[in-house]
Parts: C-alpha cells; structure tokens; sequence
C-alpha cells in the first residue's frame, strides 16, 4: 500500500482514508488506552501517504484541494476521533512545511523521506539564541499531538536579534526532543498530544523557518490560501467525522435497544425519530455551509485574485458554526440513548467526550465568531482574525 508520489493525489487519498476505517476502529481502543496512536495504525497512515495529502507536489506530495483534503481527514475520523486528530495536526505541519522550508531542506526530510511525519507547535514557547552558524534552543511546548511517532518537531520560538524580540521557527529530528508524559485527559485521549521539551540544542540556519514573513518557496495555489482558514477548515474534518459516526451508532443502537417497560425497539419512540432528524440537519446543513465557503475561498485563490475580508469571514464563520454544530448533533443523540449512551463500552460514550475538545482549539474557537461577524457588518475584526 505504499504509496508513490507521482501517483498521489487528493481523491486518491481520500479514497484510502475509507478503506483504512476497518483497520483504524480496530485499533482505537489500544489508541485510548496507550493515549497515543498504536504503532499498527501509525505504519498504515505512514503507508498511506495520508499524511502528505497538503504536502508541496514540488516534494512529492498531493497537495490536494481543502475540500480532499477535509474528506480524508472526516473519514479517518469517522472511525475514531483521535486517530483523526492525530493525522489532521501531523497533515498540517507537514503540509506547511513542505512549502516554507528552504527547498534543499524540505528535499533532504520530505522529499527522501516520504513517510516522515512532523508534529509541531506554532505558539512562541521556545527560546533562541543566536551562536555562529544557528541558535541555540530551549523550551517545551504543548499539546504536540502526535509527537511519540513524529520523526521531526517544528517549533516556534522567540529570539531577541537586534535588540527587539523576533519569532522564528525551529526544525529538530526526534533524537533532540523529549517527549514529556502529561497527554492525562478524556476527549481525544488517544492523539498522543504531549508536551515536547527542547534542552539546549544547536540548529542550524537552514533548519529555521519565518512564518510570520509570509514567505513561501512553493508554487501552489494551496500556499496562497490565508493561514489561518486552512488551520480551521481541517478542524472541520475531524468534527463532522465524529458527528458522522455517532449519529451512525446512534441508528444503530435504537434498531437493536428495547427501553425498559416498552415491548418496541427505541427508533419506533418518536421522540428518538425527532432527535435523530434534528441531529442530522444540525450535522448537514453546518458542513454544507463548511464546503461551500472554502470551497468559494478556494476558487478565488485558483483565480489568482486574493480572497477578500467577507469571504476570509464566512470561512471562520462556517468553519467554528460545524464544529459546534458538530458536537451538538452529538449531544442529541447521546441524550436521546438514554443511560446506555454513558457506559465506557457505548461508542456514543467517546464520540461525546472527543467532539468537544475540537472546538477548545484557538483557530475553531466561539470566541472567532464575533471578529467574523463584525466583518460581515462592515467593521473592522478584532482579535487574531
């Protein structure tokens, strides 16, 4: 199943990403018990080449529409949340960096190496000293989903040059980071998302990157799309993938579950019936808005034009909106089950606890919807949008 880069492309990965669900749902209750994704499941993603579906094609990789890309990322999800979160952060490091490490460097670790995966942590939480040659590095950042199976960490650090702090990011392999134990937690709990240390260690000038420059060596429209909706719009992915699947099992639980003192199956309840029909258009009609935004946002990046504030808007709108959504359409059918949907063994148990954490992420936050919305009034956004 490994894959060649000459072939990969995002409808193909998004067609594996299906035939993988099998394989991951049988591994996902080894991912939740070990809180990191077991080493069966990381060699069929690495096999895949899932993880290079936003990767440069100048390195080998799919660089595939938002749209593939999201589809893979839900189907992945689908099968199990964490293993979905897993791959969605390990797709974005690698994708973005592919396009901004120097283009020697990204042929020497991405290139050569297409299995490699990245784990990262774009927040300022290192410390960089400038010595001949490079910097010195220390820090530790967390939530690096995925770092116990990455081959490199890219982490952002602050450097003082000139007298005024500056942000820089560092790449290092996995023999110069320590992955700390501290991923002790319920939703997502299988995402392996540790904290990473750095102690004193020298990279080299060409190993860094500048992503607040905007400077970018790949070619592709992918890379000309603002940051922040590509960071949100996959997010999106493992949301309504999680959502997917517990409606899913939720169908499936009221075909098969007599409540006590009833003689019928729960899906002859109309209560149940009711919940199930809300929880699917609360699920439906926030990713058909999801697509429809990015995939607008996309077409203006295709045409070379640079997509305005409202458009930029309505993807963050859309893009916080499903994973709300999402997680409602969870919460409904978690309620409708009854005391079944709180046993350990029930899949409605984790689906409610694992949706919730992706909306705590910054760039999907409901904190994003004001700045978003005042866009749309014709005023100026506030915040980090």
């Amino acid at each position: 199943m490994t894959a060649t880069p000459a072939l990969l492309s995002g409808e193909t990965l998004a067609l594996r990403a299906r035939e993988l669900q099998p394989w991951v749902r049988r591994h996902a209750d080894r991912a939740e018990a070990l809180r990191t994704l077991p080493d069966e499941v990381v060699r069929a993603l690495r096999e895949s080449g899932l993880f290079r579906v936003a990767v440069a094609k100048e390195v080998g990789g799919a660089e595939a529409t938002p749209r593939e890309q999201i589809l893979a990322i839900e189907a992945i999800s689908e099968a199990d949340g964490a293993t979905g979160w897993a791959l969605m952060i390990g797709i974005e490091n690698l994708g973005f960096a592919s396009a901004i490490l120097s283009p020697d460097v990204a042929e020497e670790v991405i290139a050569k190496h297409p299995e490699a995966i990245f784990c990262g942590a774009l927040n300022p939480q290192g410390r960089a000293t400038r010595v001949d040659g490079g910097f010195r590095v220390r820090g530790r950042w967390p939530f690096a989903s995925g770092c116990l199976h990455s081959d490199w960490f890219w982490g952002q650090c602050v450097v003082d040059e000139g007298g005024r702090p500056q942000m820089l990011e560092v790449l290092v392999p996995r023999r110069d980071f320590r992955v700390l134990d501290t991923w002790h937690v319920a939703g997502l709990r299988g995402s392996g998302s540790h904290d990473v240390e750095i102690e004193d260690v020298f990279v080299a000038d060409r190993f860094t990157t500048h992503v607040g420059s905007g400077r970018v060596h790949a070619r592709g429209a992918l890379f000309r799309l603002p940051p922040l909706s590509r960071l949100a719009y996959n997010k999106v992915g493992v949301a309504t993938g999680i959502a997917r699947a517990a409606i899913d099992a939720f169908v499936e639980l009221a075909s098969e579950r007599v409540p006590r003192a009833m003689s019928v199956p729960l899906r002859e309840r109309r209560h149940a019936q009711e919940c199930v029909a809300e929880a699917e258009f609360t699920l439906r009609a926030a990713r058909a808005f999801a697509f429809d935004s990015v995939e607008e946002l996309w077409q203006e990046t295709l045409a070379g034009r640079t997509p305005s504030p409202k458009q930029r808007a309505l993807v963050q709108l859309a893009c916080v909106k499903a994973v709300m959504a999402s997680a409602r359409a969870v919460e409904i059918v978690h309620s409708a089950a009854g005391t079944s949907a709180n046993a350990l063994s029930s899949p409605l148990e984790r689906r409610m606890r694992d949706v919730h954490v992706v909306g705590q992420h910054i760039v999907v936050s409901p904190a994003l919807v004001e700045p978003a919305s005042r866009v749309l009034l014709g005023l100026p956004p506030n915040g980090i949008f």
